[in-house]
């Protein structure tokens, strides 16, 4: 039987950008996102969050959608520039109402907030003032609306996830172009602002302690578990200095406080390495003994192989548009790359489909940290089809959840401490580049790129995950 611990939270998640619109409404300042997605051809058919799935008018309906599958916790990010509209300074207390709100409406129906203080939307005037990111001065301002956060609704909140995805939002954004500030092949940068990122959680972490708290707090990372190719010692090497370069250079720094000697040292050789003081080291050690889980997104695992110095760079082509086979592999030249791994299926955005990636994944995390798990992400993409009876069929994602939550109970089971699973998502919503096709929730909103009612209706796994939530994962078995 699959079993999973009696206080188990089955949850789902979403982020203000994706689901919220209202993007002008009620004092809310304007954000990275807000005017990225103004460039032409940065998204999926021009796709924008002004509208998104208007959650911000909706959350009650919403909500009580939540309850009734029974969801045990729901993890929704906070929109900074609802709270600071110019990232600092005033507060804007009709932002405050809303998250007290949805809090609020949570705790009614006996589901446990977990809120995610940063999820991508930077207020664009600190981006102005001084670069965001780039500038150590975001520190500060970080941990300033983080500490605002705590005050006013820490008696509420238990559980708190300061970055999500620091490894993406920095990487899509310095590296690839592909998110804000769209900077290509900035290397230098992308790693202190890494850096910096870093701090900011760290001080946010202290910050939470300090004040007296004593819920759950740490980071989600986007975690890709990776595979040698084969037996060979060159392609075995390329996966050691991939978990370093793309893994542990983030798991590290918030587990140990440290950075992975050898990926530093990488660096220092290019000449891209960031710049630490030891006042950031004492720092970045302390938030790390304070940190009370390793936050885990989970889409798919991937392949290494050692990458000749005249082969691919880090700089293919993503598939955005759901036209499988569209993507193109990519690696960093006389390191590794990653192809495609012929055991496993893909979704239509050639993402690799690897539930065995997450029993793996989680037993890498207790070997190596001895830190509980928090699933805050994992889910499929895929096209649905709104029936004439308005019923979606989506056996695929049935099947997709069921088996990562096999998985997950077999990680369990071998000794992994794991206190929570949230789907990815609960609503359709924006998919940030892929537009509005890309689905993934059990609840289907009626809209597409240009239009569309907004109105909700319940897919097949809505009902599934129901069951799954009254049995404590014991239907896996049916």
């Amino acid at each position: 039987m699959y079993k999973f611990p009696k206080d188990f939270l089955w949850g789902s998640a979403s982020a203000a950008y994706q689901i919220e619109g209202a993007h002008d409404v009620d004092g809310k300042g304007v954000s990275n996102w807000d005017e990225f997605v103004k460039i032409p051809g940065k998204t999926f058919k021009g796709t924008t969050g002004d509208v998104a799935v208007d959650h911000y008018h909706r959350y009650k309906e919403d909500i009580a959608l939540m309850a009734e599958q029974g969801l045990k916790t729901y993890r929704f990010s906070i929109a900074w520039t609802r709270i600071f509209p110019n990232g600092k300074g005033e507060i804007n207390q009709k932002g405050i109402e809303f998250y007290q709100n949805i809090i609020d409406e949570c705790l009614k129906y006996g589901i446990e907030p977990m809120v995610t203080i940063f999820h991508w939307d930077l207020p664009q005037a600190l981006v102005n003032e001084y670069g965001g990111f780039e500038n150590i001065q975001i520190v500060d301002d970080f941990v300033n609306y983080a500490t605002t956060l705590f005050k006013v609704f820490g008696k509420s909140v238990k559980y708190w996830i300061t970055l999500n995805e620091q490894n993406i939002f920095t990487s899509l954004g310095w590296l690839t172009a592909q998110h804000p500030p769209g900077k290509f092949d900035d290397q230098k940068t992308f790693y202190q602002v890494n850096h910096h990122a870093f701090l900011a959680h760290a001080k946010t972490v202290l910050a939470y302690r300090e004040l007296g708290f004593t819920g759950k707090i740490g980071a989600s990372f986007a975690y890709t578990p990776s595979y040698a190719l084969d037996c060979n010692p060159i392609n075995a090497m390329s996966k050691m200095n991939y978990d370093d370069l793309k893994n542990y250079w983030w798991l590290d720094v918030y587990a140990y406080g440290e950075y992975p000697r050898a990926a530093m040292r990488y660096l220092e050789k290019k000449g891209v390495a960031p710049m630490v003081t030891e006042e950031e080291k004492r720092v970045l050690k302390l938030a790390a003994q304070e940190i009370d889980f390793m936050g885990v997104n989970y889409y798919q695992s991937c392949v290494c192989e050692y990458n000749p110095l005249d082969g691919v760079t880090p700089y293919g082509v993503m598939n955005t548009t759901g036209k499988k086979g569209s993507g193109q592999v990519v690696g960093i030249p006389g390191v590794y790359k990653n192809p495609a791994n012929q055991f496993l299926k893909t979704t239509d955005w050639d993402w690799t489909i690897d539930p065995m990636g997450l029993t793996f994944l989680c037993k890498e995390i207790t070997s190596r940290y001895r830190l509980p798990i928090m699933i805050s992400e994992n889910g499929l993409g895929a096209f649905d089809k709104l029936e004439e009876d308005n019923s979606i069929h989506d056996a695929y994602r049935i099947e997709y959840i069921k088996e990562h939550l096999k998985a997950l109970a077999v990680a369990i089971d071998e000794g992994c401490e794991v206190l929570a699973y949230c789907t990815w998502s609960f609503t359709d919503l924006l998919s940030w580049l892929n537009g509005y096709q890309k689905r993934y929730g059990f609840v289907y909103v009626d809209r597409n790129e240009e239009s569309g009612s907004l109105d909700r209706y319940k897919k097949d796994s809505f009902y599934w995950y129901q069951e799954v939530i009254a049995t404590n994962g014991e239907s896996l078995d049916k």
